[in-house]
């Protein structure tokens, strides 16, 4: 049976970690056999970083190009950019060297520093598409003026992925059959270790059923 860590936490104000709600769900007869991480996102947009372009020039080298230099907040990246609305001043989507994208298709390509017509290009200013995030390819991704340059993308767009437990069910536990059953063995475990505060919806429901 596949329980899902975030709707376990829809029930219950959980303070450990999905590795930690594993080992407990074990030690209660609920026997984990294996986790799945699912990301909301392929990638789930590591090492994509916002910037702000601080410097825009056109390509020596090619019309359609522009060098960019986009302060990430640890360090300012030269990078070359053919998007056609990229302007001083924008926060934008860096993706650094190292990063890992992935096409609709499933295909991916890492991100390299390199020489583009002679210019040094330390990365990437994405489009929508090119993170998952739409599907405009018409030009670099423009944020609100507001977002924090140097902050994690995965982090100002709110991402939230999720773990999914296997747990092998005995035949003798059909109370743990469902997600709220599962949260509510969970509960008694956490309250045991005084490591748990309770959602008050959930506190309602199970009192509802073992009034005290």
């Amino acid at each position: 049976m596949k329980i899902s860590y975030n709707w376990l936490n829809d029930y219950l104000n959980l303070t450990i970690s999905p590795e930690q709600t594993s080992e407990i769900l074990t030690d209660i007869g609920l026997e984990v056999e294996k986790t799945e991480i699912v990301e909301s996102i392929k990638g789930g947009l590591k090492g994509l970083i916002i910037g702000e372009v601080l410097e825009v020039e056109k390509h020596p080298g090619a019309d359609k190009l522009n060098k960019t230099r986009v302060n990430i907040g640890e360090e300012i990246l030269n990078i070359v950019c053919g998007a056609p609305n990229v302007q001083q001043g924008q926060k934008v989507v860096v993706a650094t060297v190292g990063t890992v994208l992935y096409t609709e298709s499933g295909e991916s390509f890492k991100i390299k520093k390199s020489k583009i017509r002679g210019e040094e290009s330390a990365g990437m200013i994405c489009a929508e598409d090119e993170i998952g995030i739409g599907k405009s390819h018409e030009g670099i991704m423009v944020l609100d003026s507001s977002a924090k340059i140097g902050l994690p993308a995965a982090e100002y767009f709110d991402l939230k992925n999720d773990t999914v437990f296997d747990i092998g069910l005995t035949p003798n536990r059909a109370d743990a059959m469902s997600h709220f059953g599962v949260a509510r063995d969970l509960m008694v475990a956490l309250k045991h270790k005084n490591i748990l505060h309770l959602r008050p919806n959930f506190f309602a429901a199970i009192l509802s059923i073992f009034p005290a």
